[in-house]
């Protein structure tokens, strides 16, 4: 393919900049400004034009970047901000190859880089899944304050941008318990007690009260969904794994040492006193969430001692109730449930990591 000659690229950029001022800001215009996108990228192939639309969590506004390729090498990202149809920028891209780690907190400087989602890397952005493209800030915003060591950070933010695509086109109105409800979990995980606390928090993260009204609503549309796609599924899944949501009460050790759980209670103590280190439960568990060796045993039925981890598990299951269709039982079905179909999204998903790319 022949490229567009140096001389005329600046014409082409002319016409790029009129493109992206002519499309409109809100969600919903954004399958015309792809529709426009494409019809002027048809008209100049040479350039390779691929349009990506910037959207902010809760926000009704987009922005977008414009990828035209540089007829010497590399590409130009025209950028129309989400906060201003005039407010336009240009900065020359390069491909860069993959490698190094997501971009830190500490470090999302201003720097420019090659936008990965179609062989270069946008500055300023974390991730792009499927229709969602995620700033840093934008990111650490989503994430409750408390310590990662619970769930890896990447599948969170991945699993936001996920339900953000499946909200895109939501225009059903909030009512004020959605709303509610999407305040106190966003506080709860964040640590803001109260309006002292969430005021500075504002303050600290330079959001106005109608930016974050905005972010409110983004996450009380995910939640709506969520609840909805489970009670959606609940059904379906209790009926093809209804075992696994028999209420369950058992007794179990686990140790260093086999501990035998029949022998009474001075055999079953002096068995413990015998292990380095032992752990007895006695509880009510969904059955799934019993240790495997437990999970289908009949009552009264010993188990073990067996291998489990690193040492050794015995238990008896002292009453077992079947699952039933009510609401306790139908929501954690809905919540499994709901669990796998995420899996699965997230699977069919085109998940790009835009990598810190410092100057020099």
């Amino acid at each position: 393919m022949t490229a567009v000659p140096v001389t005329a690229f600046g014409a082409v950029l002319a016409e790029a900049v009129e493109l992206l001022r002519g499309l409109g800001r809100r969600r919903a215009a954004v399958p015309e400004a792809r529709t426009l996108a494409a019809a002027w990228a048809a008209a100049h192939p040479e350039a390779r034009a691929r349009l990506v639309v910037g959207l902010r969590p809760g926000s009704p506004l987009v922005g977008y970047d414009l990828l035209v390729e540089h007829p010497e090498g590399g590409t130009v990202a025209l950028s129309a901000s989400a906060l201003s149809a005039s407010a336009l920028s240009a900065s020359a891209l390069s491909a860069s190859p993959d490698g190094g780690a997501p971009w830190p907190a500490g470090h999302s400087a201003p720097w420019t880089a090659g936008y990965r989602a179609a062989g270069y890397r946008a500055a300023g952005y974390l991730v792009t899944v499927d229709r969602v493209r995620l700033r840093v800030a934008e990111a650490l915003m989503l994430l409750p304050r408390r310590p990662y060591g619970d769930r890896d950070v990447h599948d969170e933010i991945v699993e936001q941008c996920l339900l953000m695509n499946e909200t895109l086109e939501d225009r059903e109105p909030l009512g004020d318990d959605d709303i509610r409800a999407a305040t106190e979990e966003f506080r709860a995980g964040h640590g803001l007690r109260d309006r002292a606390s969430t005021l500075a928090w504002l303050a600290e993260m330079s959001l106005s009260g109608e930016q974050f009204e905005a972010f409110i609503a983004g996450i009380a549309r995910r939640r709506r969904f969520r609840r909805r796609k489970e009670a959606e599924l609940a059904p379906g899944h209790l009926a093809a794994h209804r075992g696994d949501f028999d209420r369950v009460r058992a007794l179990w050790t686990t140790g260093s040492q086999p501990v035998d759980v029949l022998r009474g209670t001075g055999g079953l103590l002096s068995g413990l006193l015998s292990c380095r280190e032992a752990v007895v439960t006695v509880g009510e568990r969904w059955a799934r969430d019993l240790p495997a060796p437990l999970r289908h045993a009949a009552p009264g039925t010993p188990v073990g001692p067996v291998a489990y981890g690193d040492g050794h598990l015995a238990g008896i299951v002292l009453e077992r109730r079947m699952g039933r269709d009510d609401p306790e039982t139908l929501a954690a079905a809905g919540e499994t449930a709901f669990g796998e179909w995420l899996a699965g999204r997230r699977r069919r998903a085109s998940i790009e990591w835009h990598w810190l790319c410092g100057p020099g």
